[in-house]
């Protein structure tokens, strides 16, 4: 059996989503698909620098590069969230609004630099 080191389990890949968005942008989504298209392909090198044991700066550096790329995706995928799926939540009022307000401000938290 592995050891999670303390850490939650990730769940299973096959239909992890038991939510689906309101909307997507069909744009922001194809965006979105090509940047982790690149993002996959920057892991990959810093994979194969590590392999390589390059110098260490230059492993460090091309990590941050990637990191600023997933953040970017997750700039659009919150901008998503709260034009679509939470604004229609907060205009409904009562319990989903109050849910939402929790859920924004943990997104937020969670995602601040």
């Amino acid at each position: 059996m592995a050891k999670n080191n303390g850490k939650k389990a990730a769940p299973p890949h096959k239909d992890e989503c038991d939510r689906k968005a309101l909307a997507v942008d069909p744009e922001l989504k194809a965006a979105n698909l090509a940047r982790l298209r690149r993002i996959e392909g920057q892991v990959r090198g810093v994979h194969q620098m590590v392999e390589r044991d390059c110098y260490c700066a230059d492993v460090l550096r091309q990590l941050s590069a990637v990191q600023q790329a997933l953040r970017a995706v997750g700039r659009e995928l919150i901008r998503n969230h709260v034009r679509h799926c939470a604004t229609r939540a907060i205009h409904a009022g009562g319990a989903d609004a109050a849910a939402m307000y929790d859920e924004l401000v943990d997104l937020f938290h969670q995602n601040a630099r």
